[in-house]
């Protein structure tokens, strides 16, 4: 097969799809790789490796996109790239296709197959190729929220793990999934006092048992969380509903409740985001204010640590990526159902039920397309 490796080019996106190791890998199976140049400079590998690798380089991304039978991304393709797409030709990406309409219908109408990372999914309903994301995003929302707490970016000027003698900050996480618990464990360990929520009395126990003792459980509820709130100095929105659109847990009117230079980080936003207010922004400006509450919702978090984000990302995708080469992506749906679930978008058919009920679309059941 004939893979293709676009440079990112989303806002500070420097990650990207595949290393020179990635390629090393598609070349010993005998398959063709194209990656434009410097498409992994801002992760830290270079053309020369690459090309080493056994790959070959294109000047552009136009270049790529129209030799290649399977494009390998990090980011969902922006407007610019839609036209690039062609009918047929597979996309192995992170789509969060229910968080955009526009791009749910350009893939629609490009007719292209979209495989979506986030909604691969094993039987044990864990998540392989979102999970090194959370846990990179998990880590950094709490790098991003002591920092955004600082008086000079608006924050209410408290150190997250406090000084002898005064008290560090309370940290208040919404979700006990692989976002949660990496900032749990990374709030805890800078030494703040921490509340994690979660719906599921089995997960709160898990948690409870494996967090040092400033980490709380409390079940999760509209009434606790408005409790929580009223006294956390920063909030992380770690909620996930694969493949739908994350829910409301903190509204609009909310946000009165809380003190002034509160911050708040949704790492849930590029699937719409748990946070009312909240709505996608960049590494460039990354936060906005609304009621005197910092809110930081950069949709592409471990963009910012691209080196570490890169090589955990490919350590999950590149195996899978492997068997759609080998086998063709129809085969290799049909034989394995953790691929088989990553599907969204199908020659024009939605066949994930959370991006047709995101957006009202006509459903098509996954094995009308295999």
């Amino acid at each position: 097969m004939i893979i293709g490796v676009p440079k990112e080019i989303k806002n500070n996106e420097n990650r990207v799809a595949l290393t020179p190791a990635g390629v090393a890998e598609f070349k010993k199976h005998g398959h063709t790789v194209y990656v434009q140049s410097s498409a992994g400079e801002g992760s830290g590998f270079t053309d020369e490796e690459y090309t080493k690798a056994g790959a070959t380089l294109l000047p552009t991304i136009e270049e790529v996109y129209g030799i290649a039978e399977m494009i390998v991304k990090v980011k969902e393709p922006i407007a610019s790239e839609y036209n690039l797409i062609k009918k047929d030709q597979l996309l192995f990406t992170y789509f969060h296709f229910a968080s955009s309409e526009e791009l749910t219908h350009a893939m629609i109408k490009q007719q292209a197959v979209c495989l979506a990372y986030e909604t691969v999914e094993k039987a044990d309903r864990s998540l392989p190729l979102l999970v090194p994301m959370s846990e990179v995003a998990g880590r950094m929302a709490i790098q991003e929220g002591a920092k955004y707490l600082e008086k000079p970016l608006k924050g209410k000027g408290i150190l997250l793990g406090g000084v002898p003698g005064v008290p560090p900050a309370k940290v208040l996480v919404l979700g006990g999934g692989i976002v949660g618990t990496q900032a749990a464990k990374m709030a805890a360990g800078l030494g703040a006092r921490v509340v994690i929520m979660d719906v599921s009395l089995p997960r709160l126990r898990y948690l409870s048992d494996i967090m040092p003792q400033n980490v709380v459980t409390i079940m999760s509820n509209e009434y606790n969380i408005r409790e929580a709130i009223r006294e956390a100095d920063l909030i992380v929105g770690a909620v996930l509903i694969p493949g739908a659109k994350a829910p409301h847990l903190i509204t609009r009117d909310m946000l009165k409740t809380m003190r002034a230079g509160t911050v708040v980080v949704d790492v849930a936003v590029d699937q719409g985001g748990c946070i009312e207010t909240c709505t996608p922004t960049t590494h460039e400006n990354p936060t906005f204010i609304i009621d005197d509450v910092v809110h930081y919702c950069v949709a592409n978090m471990p963009g910012a640590v691209p080196y570490t984000s890169t090589l955990a990302l490919t350590n999950a995708t590149l195996p899978y990526a492997i068997q759609l080469a080998n086998k063709g992506w129809k085969k290799a749906c049909t034989e394995n159902d953790e691929l088989k679930k990553g599907l969204n978008v199908v020659n024009g058919k939605v066949v994930y039920k959370g991006v047709a009920d995101a957006w009202g679309l006509e459903f098509e059941e996954v094995a009308a397309v295999l």
